[in-house]
């Protein structure tokens, strides 16, 4: 019996690449491939696969929201996240919304399978320097709402567009970003914005 993988990326290159790579192992065939985290979800459901590699970072919903999503959809598939994006705080995030695994795409294709084989058994595969970093850097400091605020500030949104996306008044905004800024021991919001995303943060 071959482990039925479903495979979520938005760069075509990739996936193709990704596809081609794990189709050559005997016990491993790709029955879905789609370019979006809202796409993975429908495609779990329709195909309900053994293994969903999915990447962090896609347009929509990102792969952390899709792995959540997809468990929800297809209890039996375990999800793989394979990133491009190393972040401590992603594995974190990761492994909060249910992934099995969490690897890198520079991983040699023997160990991507390997990865794969692993999940299937119902192991948990981590990239050790990530677990390491993890651990490092612990949990975020930020609040849910300081998160928020850091988030919608991400390209350079003024206070008051802020304030109207989040349904805050000014002032709150200005006290959210003024935290985040220390706890993330940034001197500004630009800053703090590249800290937070720096450690998967946002």
């Amino acid at each position: 019996m071959s482990i039925r993988l479903l495979l979520a990326d938005d760069q075509a290159l990739v996936r193709g690449a990704l596809s081609a790579l794990l189709g050559l192992e005997p016990d491993l065939e790709v029955v879905a491939e789609v370019g979006t985290g809202e796409d993975a979800v429908t495609a779990a459901a329709e195909h309900t696969p053994d293994v969903a590699l999915l990447d962090v970072e896609m347009p929509g919903m990102d792969g952390i929201a899709a792995c959540a999503a997809v468990r929800e959809a297809s209890p039996g598939t375990r999800v793989l996240i394979v990133t491009t994006f190393g972040r401590p705080g992603y594995l974190r995030r990761a492994l909060q919304a249910g992934a099995a695994g969490f690897v890198v795409k520079d991983t040699p294709a023997p160990q991507l399978a390997d990865a794969v084989r692993r999940i299937h058994q119902g192991l948990r595969v981590v990239d050790p320097a990530l677990a390491t970093d993890s651990l490092l850097t612990g949990d975020s400091p930020l609040t849910a709402r300081e998160t928020d605020v850091l988030r919608a500030a991400r390209d350079g949104a003024s206070v008051a567009a802020i304030a109207a996306e989040l349904f805050l008044s000014e002032g709150t905004v200005r006290n959210h970003l003024s935290a985040a800024i220390g706890k993330t021991g940034a001197s500004n919001r630009t800053e703090a914005v590249l800290v937070a995303v720096g450690n998967g943060w946002l």
